[in-house]
């Protein structure tokens, strides 16, 4: 075992005995909620914490997704928290969410705030995600069954121009550029008749002879749980399908499987000695074919070559085509060759029909086993936990790959019909005949912790509790990667593990469950850092209060729970530092010379190459300080629930290389040499306003629960090391996620218009390129002419929300989930906007241009070149990504239990629904569009049968 968690181990025990005290969670009559190392009574939570049940849930809402519901009914998260990305942990040990069902997981916890996640050290310094898993519970053996099938279908795709289109259009690109235009009247007539789509191509990677009009997924789960007094059990098993939505040569049997158990038993080994243990195995195979087909299908023109030829167009009295056709590995279905260019000697069409194809297979086991005493014969209210975890994932592919020969043809009228009179032929036409492993990867995490707790209550009133816990994992990856069925390798494994290693203290007290303090804290270490810089400690303190249990409040009826909670917390992290060693300055050897650096004395001063960076002994950690203030209430008789939170938190000492201000310039000599060390420096700012309010109302026989949440959040730069000429270029002071660009003023409209306007920098400009407002007024447009368009949301937007709403009427219920955004601003930049050089036209094209439609354009003059000057952001290309989506709507039918009186079977329940089934927003169209694999809408049928 490593060294460090055995110091971890023996420190945690050696500080018990010292009396230092512990910390569980109070256990009131309410439900317990998960938080760091424990559990804490709902009633006595002081941390900005927000638990979804995901067991309850599951009851109304089909998803394989652990992390379901998160986005829509919990305040502060939107696939990160505050704005930061979070550490995932499953049942303790750090995990991938994606590696755990919805059907496995009992609820999750958000731990929002600093002082929620003090004890997990460095790296949960910007939030945890507590998932937690089913377990058994003394009752008789229970077996479910839930099976479903769904249908996955495209929201849209992309629309490009026909051949015939485009070659019209791009002959306008090349007169606008002042060349001679590309393609002849003729090619362009004969191919808008399409009477030989093989001599002049018209391929649409979106028409039905490449792709399904939806893929199928399916999935059956089991669960098998009980126990008894002595022995909890429960077992989870599983196998999910689904096939390819590309149903083009080896990608018609391509396919997505997976198959998994997990199980757990909870033991009583003695009155006051338990244990548990905990092991899953995962299995994915998946088969697919060659080449990026997705990738492709919004770059290659439709007009540029033919994917097949057909043999019965070829002249086979010519003797090289003869014996290409005789002596070919690859006549596709024994009528075709594949055709190409010079320049695509391999496309995602002959890829798929005869580059062969790869197995990707991965192996997933988790192991964990849980020790707990209770040690109250040697101090009451003492107990003792120590937990083990191995957890170990392979993968691994097996390819089958085959070189095969493009052919360009050479085409002609022969008795007045199209003929091939010729073929050019690229590449090797050969069958392959091994299989090889492709690539191999590994990980491996181990994790280990020991903590004493401690929970008494002294007099009826004083309620303490303490934990004192030691914490840390490590995990180790390695690749090898054949690139070719001859073995060729690559292998590699990573210097450092990650890791994380640290010790933690929690004390709390609280009178009558009105009054409340909490300290908490962590020890740290890391690896990153120089020597004596290494540990740091970082603290918390959270207050509360209970008002309404005040004399005051005792006459305000509609007040049922008032709580009021407050923290500060100063964290210590190494996340934002991206690599080891990084305090230390290094040379490098230049192979072509005889030293390590050079000295140059003459007229243009002193040159020393070789050196890449400095060195700074002084490297520390980044802080995160934070305070928070946060309201618990229950309202009007409990119809109402509310939780919110205002938090602000500056992360301090984040490092940076610039020092254009701290050290001199001379210490930056080249772009390859330099002195400059990275050191502490920046500073970011982050704050907001979390909240999630809840009714539930019975009316008759219809009960309605209505959530909503959101939250307000900013952020800001509010230290740089930077000089500029002028201000509004400065990050500091600015958002995190501001968009910078130019702000359009149209499109120039004539030779004099450009004469008249600021030289803008930006290539050749002429009338239909966009026109650029001078910021500074220097008479020039460049990159000083940048301002703060706006926030880009890209962690999360200004204002973010969800709304969740559950119906239930006797047997029939209706769950709906939704959530949106406002207030942040995106550019339309993608290829299919700034349609460029040779790629595709899109329809946005249309509205292009030109001096008849000069008043209507909403589109730049086309161009052959790389569109320097309109392919940049600005306000021409913006747009505000205010959106609504309806995330999930499931309809659910439980039959009554009267139904099976006298059967073996429980219980039985039917139901169907759909996911991203509506986007409201006035860019919908942009915001639902991909130009790679494309966004799905999901609807499915399935049921759940319990025995």
């Amino acid at each position: 075992m490593n060294r460090k968690f055995i110091y971890i181990g023996c420190t945690a025990l050696a500080m018990a005995f010292l009396n230092v005290r512990s910390v569980v969670a109070q256990e009131a009559q309410d439900s317990l909620v998960n938080v760091a190392f424990g559990k804490v009574a709902k009633e006595d939570l002081t941390h900005a914490v927000s638990t979804v049940n995901t067991s309850e849930l599951s009851k109304v809402l089909y998803n394989g997704n652990s992390l379901m519901g998160l986005n829509g009914m919990v305040g502060g998260y939107n696939g990160n928290i505050w704005g930061q990305g979070a550490l995932v942990l499953v049942d303790g040990v750090p995990r991938s969410a994606s590696n755990i069902r919805a059907t496995e997981v009992e609820s999750v916890s958000v731990l929002k705030d600093a002082a929620a996640v003090a004890l997990y050290g460095s790296r949960a310094s910007k939030g945890v995600i507590l998932i937690t898993t089913k377990r058994g519970k003394n009752a008789p053996m229970s077996i479910d069954i839930r099976g479903t099938v769904a249908a996955n279908v495209p929201v849209s795709y992309p629309r490009y121009l026909d051949s015939d289109c485009y070659m019209t259009l791009y002959n306008e690109a090349c007169r606008n550029d002042g060349i001679a235009e590309k393609y002849d009247a003729s090619t362009i007539y004969q191919t808008t008749l399409g009477t030989n789509p093989y001599r002049y191509p018209d391929t649409d990677f979106y028409s039905s002879d490449y792709l399904r009009k939806c893929n199928v997924t399916s999935g059956v789960v089991g669960e098998v749980y009980g126990g008894n007094e002595k022995t909890h059990y429960y077992l989870d098993f599983g196998m999910n399908y689904n096939n390819s939505l590309l149903k083009y040569g080896e990608a018609k049997k391509a396919y997505d499987m997976s198959f998994n158990v997990r199980g757990n038993v909870d033991m009583s080994l003695a009155s006051w000695l338990k244990a548990s243990t905990n092991a899953a195995v995962i299995f994915n195979n998946s088969y697919a074919g060659r080449g990026d087909f997705w990738g492709a299908a919004s770059t290659l023109r439709p007009n540029w070559f033919a994917p097949l030829l057909p043999i019965d167009m070829m002249d086979r009295t010519v003797a090289t085509i003869d014996e290409y056709i005789t002596n070919s590995n690859h006549l596709i279905d024994g009528q075709y060759l594949l055709g190409g260019t010079s320049a695509d000697t391999t496309n995602p069409f002959s890829e798929l029909l005869a580059a062969g194809y790869t197995k990707e297979k991965s192996r997933m086991f988790m192991f964990d086993v849980v020790l707990m005493a209770d040690l109250g014969n040697l101090l009451k209210g003492l107990s003792f936990k120590t937990a083990y975890s191995v957890d170990y994932t392979s993968y691994y592919s097996e390819a089958f790959a085959e070189n095969y020969a493009v052919y360009q043809p050479t085409w002609a009228n022969v008795n007045g019909r199209d003929m091939i009179v010729g073929l050019t032929k690229f590449g090797e036409d050969k069958k392959g005949t091994n299989e090889y492993v492709g690539k191999s990867t590994y990980d491996q995490t181990l994790t280990f912790s020991a903590q004493f707790d401690y929970a008494r209550t002294f007099n009826k009133y004083h309620n303490v509790s303490a934990t004192l816990l030691g914490w840390g994992y490590q995990t180790q990856s390695s690749s090898d990667e054949n690139n070719n069925a001859i073995g060729s390798s690559v292998a590699g494994s990573n210097y450092h593990r990650t890791g994380n290693v640290n010790l933690g203290l929690r004390a709390s007290y609280n009178y009558a469950h009105k009054y409340y303090i909490d300290f908490s804290g962590a020890l740290i270490h890391s690896a990153k850092l120089p020597e004596g810089k290494r540990n740091a400690f970082s603290p918390s303190v959270t207050l509360g209060w209970r008002l309404s249990k005040e004399k005051f409040m005792k006459n305000v009826a509609f007040v049922d729970d008032l709580k009021l909670t407050a923290s500060y917390a100063k964290l210590h992290q190494d996340l934002d530092i991206s690599d080891y060693y990084m305090y230390k300055g290094y040379y490098l050897m230049e192979q072509k010379k005889t030293g390590w650096y050079q000295w140059h004395d003459g007229t243009a001063g002193g040159v020393l190459s070789g050196s890449i960076r400095g060195g700074n002994p002084e490297l520390t950690f980044i802080t995160r300080e934070e305070f928070r203030v946060g309201i618990d209430a229950a309202l009007f008789n409990k119809l109402l629930q509310l939780n919110a939170n205002y938090f602000t938190q500056t992360t301090g000492g984040l490092l940076t290389r610039g020092a254009s201000t701290i050290f001199p310039s001379y210490f930056n000599l080249n772009d390859t040499s330099s002195f400059l060390p990275w050191i502490n420096n920046n500073e970011d700012k982050r704050s907001g306003f979390d909240f999630g309010v809840t009714a539930n109302k019975k009316f008759g026989q219809l009960d309605v629960t209505l959530g909503f949440n959101g939250m307000v959040f900013s952020s800001k730069a509010t230290k740089r090391d930077e000089v500029t000429e002028y201000d509004y270029l400065l990050a500091e002071g600015h958002a995190l996620d501001a968009v910078r660009g130019y702000v359009c003023e149209g499109f120039f409209q004539s030779e004099e218009d450009i004469a008249k306007h600021p030289r803008q920098t930006f290539g050749t400009v002429k009338p239909g390129d966009l026109k650029y407002k001078d910021i500074n007024e220097d008479g020039v447009i460049d990159s000083k002419d940048q301002i703060d368009l706006g926030k880009g949301g890209w962690s999360t937007a200004p204002f973010t929300f969800g709304i969740n709403l559950k119906l239930k009427y006797k047997n029939f219920s209706l769950f709906a989930l939704g959530n949106g955004q406002t207030g942040a601003i995106g550019m339309k930049n993608n290829s299919y906007y700034w349609n460029r050089g040779t790629s595709k036209f899109s329809e946005v094209v249309w509205n292009r241009w030109t001096y008849k439609t000069a008043e209507t354009a909403t589109y730049p003059r086309l161009t052959t070149g790389n569109g320097d000057n309109n392919y940049r952001n600005s306000t021409f290309w913006m747009y505000k990504t205010n959106m609504f989506k309806l995330a999930n709507v499931q309809f659910n039918y439980d039959f009554p239990e009267s139904t099976f009186n006298g059967t073996f079977v429980r219980g039985l329940s039917l139901y169907c629904g759909g996911s991203n089934l509506l986007t409201i927003s006035k860019e919908r169209q942009y915001m639902e569009l991909s130009t790679g694999y494309p966004q799905m809408r999901n609807f499915y049928v399935g049921f759940k049968a319990a025995f």
